[in-house]
């Protein structure tokens, strides 16, 4: 399932602009406390808690209906200037699970304005549905940049390469807080450094305009 959002979602909240997202990251931001390292039934249950109780962060957060699935509703929410995503079954009334888009401390201030680094963690009952691609697919079409982590699942390689139908993927190298880019493939060599990360460019950006803002080399 590709979904990108907007323009396939009617009605949808547009995500913040590439062009407005420093305007976010300037205001006070509020501290980042969603996220847990409990077992993920513990931490999808501790959370979905939260969304319905009155006076909690993620109490009333804006909520959307998930087109061509009824049974599940997308929260989202802004802190510390990364965006949270989670997706809700209001049928069994529960979380499936969320997105988060990380900042990486391992960037300097121009590219913290632009990239993130997503991470997505689902209950396997709803796995391989193409909730994170569509998620995903939300960032970039707003024109977020995204970068992968230091090490990727089977399966992030997988829907990274998916994204790049639609996105400009290549590779770059992360070290004291410099981006260098390294082209759209990479020896396998280069590929295994911890270094060496994925990128993928949201809607509006090439490669030469990224170098521009980001200070890439």
């Amino acid at each position: 399932m590709v979904l990108a959002m907007p323009p396939l979602f009617p009605g949808l909240p547009p995500w913040p602009s590439w062009s407005a997202l420093s305007s976010w990251f300037n205001r006070p931001m509020e501290l980042r406390i969603d996220v847990s390292h409990k077992p993920a039934e513990d931490e999808f249950e501790s959370l979905y808690d939260r969304m319905y109780t009155p006076g909690d962060r993620l109490h009333g957060i804006p909520a959307m209906e998930l087109p061509g699935q009824p049974e599940l509703m997308i929260r989202f929410r802004e802190a510390d200037g990364e965006f949270y995503v989670y997706v809700e079954d209001i049928r069994h009334k529960r979380l499936a699970g969320y997105t988060v888009f990380n900042r990486l401390i391992e960037v300097n201030r121009r590219a913290d304005r632009y990239i993130r680094a997503p991470h997505s963690r689902y209950d396997e009952a709803y796995q391989r549905r193409g909730l994170a691609s569509s998620i995903y697919q939300w960032g970039l079409g707003a024109g977020l940049c995204l970068v992968s982590g230091a090490r990727q699942s089977t399966g992030a390689h997988a829907l990274w390469h998916a994204l790049a139908r639609r996105h400009e993927l290549g590779y770059v190298d992360l070290r004291n807080k410099t981006l260098t880019y390294l082209g759209r493939d990479v020896p396998a060599r280069t590929l295994d450094d911890l270094h060496t990360r994925m990128i993928l460019l949201g809607e509006a950006w090439t490669v030469d305009r990224f170098a521009a803002a980001t200070g890439m080399r």
